[in-house]
């Protein structure tokens, strides 16, 4: 292409001859170039979220509290039922204890019969202490 054709002007001798076209800034100048970083402020502030983390950690423990507070309350409750309940199972247990002493010590008279100075029920221990015999001892194997 021609210099002619470009610029619409007739043809030149030299570079030097032909008109200056240099872009500049528009009437008014640049807008000015922002380089200061600038972050948006979304979302809330950290004392916000601290705070409401906060309340959220107190009213949690307060739950925990109360949640103890009832299982206490259950806890003490089954205590109460098994304290009243314990005279009833040991007088039962007592009853059956008896029953079972009562037939070991006819087995024993049974049994010991013709051992001379044999007494049937005397301890065989001579702690001078009274031990209660081992229950489990007199429990029937059905």
């Amino acid at each position: 292409m021609t210099e002619a054709w470009v610029r619409h002007k007739p043809g030149m001798a030299s570079v030097k001859h032909m008109p200056v076209l240099q872009d500049g800034p528009p009437p008014g100048g640049f807008a000015p170039v922002r380089y200061a970083r600038r972050i948006p402020t979304k979302g809330p502030s950290a004392i916000a979220i601290f705070l409401t983390t906060f309340g959220a950690f107190a009213w949690g423990m307060y739950q925990v509290g109360q949640g103890n507070k009832v299982r206490r309350a259950l806890k003490e409750e089954k205590i109460a039922a098994r304290t009243a309940l314990v005279p009833v199972l040991q007088a039962e247990e007592d009853e059956r204890f008896v029953k079972e002493w009562t037939k070991s010590l006819m087995w024993e008279e049974i049994i010991m019969k013709d051992v001379p100075g044999w007494k049937v029920g005397q301890s065989v221990y001579n702690s001078g202490k009274w031990m209660p015999p081992a229950t489990g001892e007199l429990r029937r194997e059905d």
